[in-house]
């Protein structure tokens, strides 16, 4: 029997594993695929307050050894579900049961991605989905942001502060986010929209060195040259299977305010899987200890 179920490796769950035992209590942390998340192939990360520069996955393993070294325990297992029993939660996975007293989802988000052979390849190496966490990279470059949806309108206004030229690549002939935006990028001289279009190949083969793109319109292929690719298509939270247990909003992510509460009693929502407006780093990180010392309370009150 476990104080606290973690389901989820990434920065929110290792977090809240290392609140949870530093409270004293006992605490599981399961992950389906890396501990880490999505930030261990992230290349350098120099936007976490206190650390000047660290690669993704370092900064995953030593989150993990933390944990680890409090007395967590990680297990690397696909959870299928929950359920209650007699007050307990038990969490299911393909071949085993794990009793929890209170329960952290921590599931994260798939980012959407284009399905191009070379974006994963090339991810870290120009290809990102992250403007907040590496549009500082490209300072004085060229760049393409790729979507037609608020983040893709909102990275677009950001890279144009460090960017020489931003390409805002949407397939359609109208951008579906806030037209406020959009008149703001229609002002900037560095900001060029390039409409009806979709991305047919990234050129480079170490590193991005532009991408080949097909007018919509015309059926014409044509080329811009872009050291970086910002993908901001959409995220997908991985919350299916937790949809008959928890509330869900209507993109999928769990209905969960700032104390990471959810519909369900001793269960919480940590990070880039509960509904929120900004997904970086370190609010994954603030999502996991507001998330254990809340689970904390409700297990010192006996509920």
């Amino acid at each position: 029997m476990y104080d606290i179920g973690i389901i989820g490796g990434g920065t929110a769950g290792m977090t809240a594993a290392v609140y949870g035992q530093r409270a004293g209590k006992t605490t599981l942390i399961l992950e389906s695929a890396s501990f880490g998340g999505q930030i261990v192939s992230t290349h350098r990360i120099e936007n976490y307050p206190g650390i000047a520069s660290v690669s993704g996955s370092e900064f995953s393993t030593n989150l993990l050894e933390q944990a680890k070294n409090l007395g967590a325990e990680a297990v690397m297992e696909q959870v299928t579900g929950i359920r209650d029993e007699d007050g307990i939660k038990i969490i299911e996975t393909a071949g085993k049961e794990y009793p929890c007293k209170t329960v952290i989802i921590a599931s994260g988000v798939a980012q959407r991605h284009m399905g191009l052979e070379k974006e994963v390849k090339l991810t870290g190496s120009g290809v990102s989905y992250c403007a907040t966490c590496d549009g500082a990279f490209f300072r004085g470059r060229d760049v393409a942001v790729i979507g037609g949806g608020n983040t893709a309108l909102e990275d677009a206004e950001f890279l144009s502060n460090y960017c020489s030229k931003v390409y805002l690549v949407h397939r359609r002939d109208e951008f579906r986010g806030d037209s406020t935006v959009v008149d703001i990028l229609k002002k900037k001289d560095n900001v060029e929209f390039v409409l009806s279009a979709t991305v047919k190949d990234i050129v480079g083969e170490t590193m991005v060195e532009g991408l080949i793109l097909n007018n919509k319109k015309t059926g014409e292929d044509f080329e811009i040259k872009a050291a970086g690719v910002f993908v901001a298509i959409g995220q997908i939270p991985q919350n299916q299977i937790f949809s008959d247990y928890v509330k869900l909003d209507g993109a999928g992510f769990i209905l969960a305010a700032e104390d990471c509460a959810t519909s369900h009693p001793g269960v919480f929502a940590a990070g880039d899987c509960r509904t929120k407006e900004v997904r970086q780093l370190t609010t994954a990180s603030a999502d996991g200890a507001v998330a254990a010392l809340a689970a904390c309370r409700y297990l010192s009150r006996g509920q």
